[in-house]
């Protein structure tokens, strides 16, 4: 199940968004082999926790955000961005989304470093920062309409689902992969996505409180608060021409 879009987009200029994105793609092909070959800049400011927890290579709390370690990697991560990002920025603002986003990155870091206090493995990736997002959204428009991909085998759909379905299915298989002891060492920090999430949840709490808590739910239906776009849901038809 891999989001595509979203049916609500935002109104605004989702700047801060937009900024991050390009931010992270400009990181990316900087430092890959075949782009602007600067690799020794990825390891340099890529989070090592073993590092951190003795004080040293502090920086690479916040850079590690903007790195990723292959093509699949930041376009997933981007894309998940892409999605959630705009209205989350449209509901706290420029400043309160940038505020959300670089706060989950980096009790998305602590989260890891508690995990593998000792590890030596550079940790990259904008995910955990980018699931504090996803947490906020949850909150914010649990009902939001999200167009998803199924794949089953040789079988591909494309359907909409709310919000709640596809970022409950998410964290749900961040904690079982978490806490499962055969995927320890599979090179995904699980619990930095899970650190993630929970601080974007929380720190969008006052937010959702503030604006009624579930009587906002019942007035904006737990979705955006404007009108969703519609998408073809079908390819058209095209009539054959007589002679």
């Amino acid at each position: 199940m891999f989001p595509l879009r979203d049916h609500n987009p935002s109104q605004r200029p989702a700047y801060v968004t937009w900024a991050l994105i390009g931010a992270n793609l400009v990181l990316f092909f900087a430092t890959m082999p075949w782009g602007g070959n600067m690799e020794e800049l990825w390891y340099s400011l890529a989070l090592y926790p073993g590092m951190v927890t003795h004080g040293q290579m502090l920086t690479g709390l916040v850079s590690h955000m903007f790195l990723h370690a292959g093509i699949a990697h930041i376009v997933g991560n981007m894309l998940f961005l892409w999605i959630f990002g705009d209205n989350l920025e449209e509901a706290l603002g420029h400043f309160g989304f940038a505020l959300l986003y670089f706060a989950a990155g980096l009790a998305a870091a602590a989260a890891q470093i508690i995990a593998e206090p000792a590890s030596m493995v550079p940790m990259v990736g904008a995910s955990g920062a980018i699931a504090g997002v996803m947490g906020g959204y949850l909150l914010l428009f649990p009902r939001a309409r999200v167009d998803v991909l199924l794949i089953f085998i040789v079988f591909f759909k494309v359907v909409p689902v709310p919000a709640w379905l596809v970022l409950g299915v998410w964290f749900s298989l961040q904690l079982l992969n978490g806490t499962s002891a055969d995927l320890v060492g599979d090179g995904v920090a699980y619990w930095a996505h899970i650190g993630g999430f929970a601080t974007g949840l929380t720190l969008t709490l006052p937010v959702w409180v503030r604006r009624g808590a579930a009587g906002f739910w019942a007035r904006s239906g737990g979705h955006p608060n404007h009108p969703a776009s519609s998408y073809p849901s079908r390819i058209p038809t095209v009539p054959r021409r007589r002679r």
